[in-house]
C-alpha cells in the first residue's frame, strides 16, 4: 500500500475480505488465538505492508501449508 493519509482505514476492506474468504474462515476457526493484523512501514516503497499472524497447532500449520501456501518462483 502506498503512503496514504489513514493506512488502516485503506486495508480494512482486504482485511475484512480475507477474514470472509475460505482460507480467512478456517484460520480463525482453527487459531489457538485470536489471529492479529500489524502494520509495518515500507521503507522501499515509501508505504506500508500488513500482516495477519495466528497461533496454529502443528497439524494444522501443516494442513494450512498443504492447502493454502503459495510456492515462491
Amino acid at each position: 500500500m502506498g503512503d496514504v493519509e489513514d493506512p488502516d482505514l485503506y486495508a480494512a476492506q482486504p482485511l475484512y475480505e480475507w477474514e470472509h474468504s475460505e482460507e480467512g474462515q478456517w484460520i480463525m476457526k482453527n487459531a489457538v488465538e485470536t489471529p492479529e493484523w500489524h502494520r509495518h512501514a515500507d521503507p522501499f516503497n515509501y508505504g506500508y505492508q500488513f500482516a495477519i499472524t495466528a497461533k496454529l497447532k502443528e497439524q494444522d500449520y501443516t494442513h494450512w501449508l498443504i492447502k493454502w501456501k503459495k510456492l515462491s518462483t
